[in-house]
């Protein structure tokens, strides 16, 4: 058992494609608690938001809101899952290196894990368990 668990061959553990929708699932998900109610501030007019890279607070919070609440939905169900994840990704390095750059670790965190998180499912695509398989 101990050897099964230090073994470096993946197809002996788990199955790969569980492990990509688990991640996937999950990363989308909680990444949608972050994009709904920036979309919904959309909806509703209020734009306040910050400018980290000068496009203004308008685009900017429509861009985050496109990028943490529709792109996370589709990577959630596997739809378009590398695009989407490429552009999670663009969002949360500007998250992480422009709008935090001064912040603690502390404050950086999430936005590093949202990072790593979806170069990962950007890296792997949608795997077995997604729409992109059943499109293509």
């Amino acid at each position: 058992m101990f050897k099964k668990l230090l073994s470096t061959d993946l197809s002996k553990f788990i199955d790969v494609n569980l492990s990509i929708l688990l991640l996937r699932f999950g990363a989308g998900a909680i990444l949608f608690t972050h994009g709904l109610p920036k979309s919904i501030k959309v909806f509703s007019g209020d734009f306040s938001f910050a400018d980290p890279i000068g496009l203004g607070p308008e685009i900017s919070l429509i861009l985050a809101a496109f990028a943490e609440g529709i792109c996370s939905l589709f990577v959630l169900f596997g739809f378009g899952t590398r695009l989407s994840s490429f552009i999670i990704a663009i969002n949360m390095a500007v998250a992480l290196f422009i709008q935090h750059a001064g912040d603690p670790f502390g404050q950086k965190e999430k936005a590093l894990l949202f990072l790593l998180m979806f170069m990962i499912t950007f890296f792997t695509g949608g795997g077995k368990y997604s729409l992109d398989r059943k499109i293509s």
